[in-house]
């Protein structure tokens, strides 16, 4: 149950740190509107690398996507992936919530929807699911075969990445791969945000954007596997 309780807390701290940013950078009369991509990928590397030096010695990964690739070559026993994305998602959804509860004057205040759900969730640049689709998959494949190339090369632990390389990971991820969609990589980060999105009483709001919804999904799902499958064919 602890483990559990750490991919929960790890998961909301990434999704209320990782939000914010957003909403601090694209909602109304923030003390940080307008201040760029940049600061978001900034934030995000923050996001993750924060809960990652609080959790991650304990095996936590707060990504389903992860979960489920180091379940596939056998470094994480399958018995407990049902659990860990469970807390994953109610993290994520707990995170997305307290988001919107800091900044609730200024989602009051904010009359574009697509700002508001940007907050939440992820969406392309250029709509193009085939395109999208792929970005989503070498984003997060990049970020698992790096994880578990890293741990190779320290400790031969996951575990060893939760100190800065997660933190850098996910930086170079988002200025390099984050262009397109918006580098979701993490299913927990966009699903259940999202559906915060869809049921909070947010005024002027527009749909969730659900016929996008699976891409962030399934993209990270295809590219964790991938990635985590070369990185056990090469160490």
């Amino acid at each position: 149950m602890q483990n559990y309780l750490y991919e929960f807390l790890g998961t909301a701290l990434l999704v209320l740190l990782g939000d914010a940013v957003v909403a601090n950078v694209v909602l109304n009369k923030t003390k940080g509107q307008n201040a760029g991509l940049i600061v978001i990928t900034f934030g995000w590397a923050c996001a993750v690398l924060i809960p990652a030096l609080i959790f991650t010695a304990s095996g936590a990964v707060f990504n389903p996507a992860l979960v489920l690739g180091l379940a596939a070559i056998g470094k994480l026993d399958w018995a407990v992936v049902p659990g860990y994305i469970l807390a994953e998602m109610l993290g994520g959804f707990v995170g997305a919530v307290l988001v919107w509860v800091m900044y609730k004057n200024h989602f009051d205040a904010t009359e574009d929807g697509n700002s508001k759900l940007g907050v939440f969730c992820t969406g392309p640049a250029i709509r193009s699911y085939g395109s999208n689709f792929i970005s989503e998959v070498i984003a997060t494949f990049v970020l698992v075969f790096a994880i578990l190339g890293i741990s190779q090369t320290s400790v031969g632990d996951v575990a060893a990445v939760g100190t800065f390389g997660v933190g850098s990971i996910i930086l170079a991820c988002g200025v390099s791969l984050g262009g397109t969609t918006g580098y979701a990589m993490n299913p927990a980060r966009d699903l259940s945000p999202r559906i915060a999105h869809a049921v909070l009483p947010i005024p002027n709001k527009r749909d969730s954007d659900w016929s996008y919804a699976w891409i962030p999904v399934v993209g990270p799902i295809c590219g964790g596997l991938l990635g985590a499958w070369l990185a056990a064919a090469i160490f």
